[in-house]
Formats: structure tokens, sequence, C-alpha cells
């Protein structure tokens, strides 16, 4: 397995979780890969009662899996699992989406317009962490605006799952739609039609939801 960066010592629970959960989603620690707390609290630089903290809530949220006193391990990506995973993700997205689209600035739309940009840019040289950064900041925009925080935690919790996903596709060589659908959702925020904007919402979380159904 590749190094993973230092942890600075500040909110060392949260941040051991960031740094496990991201190196599972990118591939850096693989499906079926054991883990010890032992070894990535070495690697991370903390101590282990940290890392066994960020080890329970990945466990909880599907991406170890655990028998004690035996392993821990990075679940493989199961189909049925990114199918649940993005349907609630999806429907947190339809949410935000209906209570944020009356509430839009004109730069929040900028802000959108430009993230899609990014996107698709990053999307025609191949560039799978540039094209996921910019896909979340564009969402980001409506979940930011909804400001409703149940919705953005499931919507942290949940998409890592689909992520995974998303980065083996992506590697295979699969084609991305999503700055087209991007475009129909940021005119549709625009002319302040919240109907259309969570439509679109919907189509572009069912298209992720289909990458499961071609394993």
């Amino acid at each position: 397995m590749e190094p993973l960066r230092p942890v600075r010592r500040t909110l060392l629970r949260d941040r051991a979780y960031a740094s496990i959960r991201d190196a599972i989603v990118t591939g850096r620690i693989e499906p079926g890969a054991v883990v010890r707390d032992a070894d990535l609290a070495e690697r991370l630089g903390l101590s282990r009662a940290p890392v066994r903290e960020a080890f329970s809530r990945l466990v909880d949220e599907g991406l170890l899996e655990s028998k004690p006193q035996s392993y821990t391990r990075v679940t493989p990506v199961v189909a049925a699992d990114v199918r649940d995973a993005a349907a609630v993700v999806g429907a947190m997205h339809e949410l935000a989406t209906r209570v944020a689209v009356p509430r839009l600035t004109g730069a929040d739309v900028l802000a959108m317009r430009a993230a899609n940009e990014r996107f698709a840019t990053a999307v025609s040289v191949g560039d799978v962490d540039g094209a996921l950064a910019a896909d979340d900041a564009l969402h980001d925009v409506l979940v930011r605006v909804a400001a409703n925080r149940a919705a953005a935690a499931t919507i942290t919790r949940h998409t890592p799952l689909v992520r995974r996903l998303e980065r083996q596709r992506f590697g295979e060589g699969g084609s991305c739609r999503s700055a087209g659908l991007h475009e129909q959702l940021i005119d549709a925020c625009a002319a302040g039609d919240v109907d259309d904007a969570v439509r679109v919402t919907a189509e572009i979380w069912r298209s992720l939801a289909e990458l499961a159904d071609d394993d």
C-alpha cells in the first residue's frame, strides 16, 4: 500500500477517519486489504485510539468489515450496496435541490457553472480526482444553500460507497455523460425552475446507480 499522509494532532478521530476513508475510496487501500490499527497509527503519526474509532465508524458506513479477534478489512465493491447508497444520496440531493433553488443567488449559479467547466475539462483528460472534486463542488452549492444538516450528513456518510464504483468505472475507461446533465441542472437553477431542477437531479443519481447494474 502507498504511504498515507501524517495527520496533525487536531481533531484526531475525525482526521484519522477522513484519511483512511479517502485512502479506501481512492483505492490506495484496496478492496479486501486487511488493515491493522497499529500499522495505520504509525503511518498516520497517531496513537491507536483514534484509528480504532475511525475503524468503528468505517465499519458502520460499510467501507470496512470486521470479525472480532480476527481481522478488519476493506469491503469489496458490492453492486447492491452501491445501488442502495445511490438511492439514499440521490433522495437527499433532490431534497436539497428543492429547498435551495428558490434561494440561489447569481453568484451561486456562477459557482456551479465554473465547477461544471472544471468537471468537463477533467473528464476530457482522464483526471478522475479533478472530475470528482468538481462534481462535489457543483452539488455542494445546492447542499450548502439548502442548509439541511441532516441531509448533508447523510450525503457525506453514503457518497463514498458510490464514489468507489465511479472511480473503478472511470479507470476502466467508462464514459461520463454527467456534464450535459449538469448543464441542464444549472439552467433549471438559473431559471428558478424547481421541478425541472429536481427532475434532472434525480436523473443524475439514477445514472450513477445504473453503474452498479453493469457489474
